[in-house]
């Protein structure tokens, strides 16, 4: 047994844990979880926990569901909303087949598998999430519209609401979890909230997004809120994004960095953007997954919905923030298409391919678009030759099915469960008859 193995059963006792929970997701970013004792652990560490893998969305037919879930000792960490004595602790698991092989069905492993391919080529892959969420009164009752719990909005200083002591106690709770904040404030939208987490790499990134879902949920329940990371929750207001800063270091070394270059930005850091426009269609699947991604990525404003890159325009797909002198190592891309709904793994997996692409093929970037680009018109835009995301999710699918670098990412197994499973949603989601066909239709027909 590690080190690390070691130190958590230390930590164990002189922490008097009672109750360790193994937290992993499935195919779709859901969390699951199973507690098991103390006693239990060490023997989890080296075999693993069974489970029946056919019960977990993706993962496996009746007939091979016997799978393993093995902690990482690496994610140890005591849940501070739980009490202090006796403690609850959680870990991040890895899902293996009997056999101690990985299962190609964790989107874990998707996302160690294509980190493990930039690594080969001396890469470590940052992320750093802007994650924006909607509070509201109480959990919404079926067919009803969500109760904002105020009507701020940007930036707006909101001392003596909800959403001020929400954020302080959430922000509190994620940094007693080792997961840094560097910025808190109120979104646009009324009642909804953005918290941005500090970059890291982006397995403990994903990790950390995992985590912070459930402090979110969990500080909104012990302030009687309820929280929401649906896209696009209001017709009328702006929807949830999750514009992700990505970078590319080799060692202590930010390859996206070039002194005097426009922007500061390296032939590698253009490389990799010409990556994320030329398969940006293909991988809008898995980075806005469900129906409603696509209400709020048509809904203009700052919600990208063509392809292009721009510094500072927040209309593009792919914006380069302003250069900060003398911080060459906070030169990054922000993706700005991914909205709070994505599972993180699956979505940082096939960002990162398709920057990596671009790289590896040399990919040319195209002339960077400064406009407004939801002000153009649609000849406009075809002059520039800026085209569009898709628009739809059966557009996206149509998209993804078609890619080999989606299709290499996921490996066989998730991308075929994640295309079955959305190609459902859509199917159910068109059947629906709608309170806006009713309004239209009714009175005339």
């Amino acid at each position: 047994m590690g080190k690390q193995e070691d130190f958590v059963l230390r930590a164990l006792e002189e922490r008097d844990v009672r109750f360790v929970r193994l937290w992993f997701t499935d195919v779709l970013g859901a969390l699951k979880s199973v507690a098991v004792a103390p006693a239990e652990l060490e023997s989890a560490f080296s075999e693993g926990i069974g489970f029946d893998g056919s019960a977990i969305e993706g993962f496996a037919r009746v007939y091979e569901a016997d799978m393993l879930t093995k902690p990482d000792p690496s994610t140890f960490q005591v849940l501070p909303w739980r009490g202090e004595r006796p403690a609850t602790a959680r870990m991040f698991c890895d899902i293996v087949m009997p056999d101690g092989s990985p299962s190609y069905a964790d989107p874990r492993f998707v996302l160690k598998r294509t980190l493990s391919k930039a690594a080969d080529q001396g890469f470590t892959f940052y992320t750093h999430p802007e994650v924006e969420f909607y509070l509201f009164k109480d959990r919404p009752a079926s067919g009803q519209a969500p109760e904002p719990v105020d009507q701020s909005g940007y930036f707006d200083h909101t001392s003596l609401s909800v959403a001020h002591d929400f954020r302080r106690e959430a922000i509190t709770m994620l940094e007693a979890m080792g997961i840094s904040v560097e910025f808190s404030h109120h979104e646009g939208g009324p009642g909804q909230q953005e918290i941005d987490l500090r970059y890291a790499d982006a397995l403990s990134t994903a990790d950390n997004l995992m985590t912070f879902r459930v402090i979110v949920k969990e500080v909104a329940l012990t302030q009687g809120v309820f929280a929401s990371f649906m896209p696009k929750p209001f017709t009328e207001f702006p929807g949830s994004g999750m514009h992700t800063h990505l970078s590319l270091f080799e060692g202590d070394r930010n390859v996206f960095f070039e002194s005097g270059a426009d922007y500061h930005l390296s032939k590698t850091g253009r490389a990799f953007i010409a990556g994320l426009l030329e398969h940006a269609g293909e991988i809008t699947a898995v980075t806005n997954q469900w129906v409603n991604s696509y209400k709020r990525l048509a809904g203009g404003g700052e919600a990208p919905a063509y392809v292009c890159w721009g510094h500072n325009n927040r209309s593009a797909l792919v914006r380069v923030p302003m250069y900060k002198p003398t911080k060459s190592q906070s030169t990054r891309v922000e993706l700005r298409s991914i909205d709070s709904g994505a599972n993180p793994y699956l979505a940082f997996a096939v960002m990162l391919a398709a920057g990596m692409k671009g790289i590896e093929e040399g990919y040319e970037l195209p002339e960077g678009a400064e406009d407004d680009v939801w002000s153009l018109t649609e000849p406009e835009r075809r002059a520039m030759g800026i085209a569009p995301l898709p628009q739809n999710l059966h557009d996206a699918i149509s998209v993804m099915e078609r890619s080999e670098l989606v299709a290499e990412t996921l490996g066989e197994h998730v991308f075929d469960f994640f295309l079955r499973n959305k190609k459902a949603e859509w199917d159910e989601y068109s059947k629906q008859v709608t309170d806006f066909e009713r309004a239209r239709m009714l009175p005339v027909m």
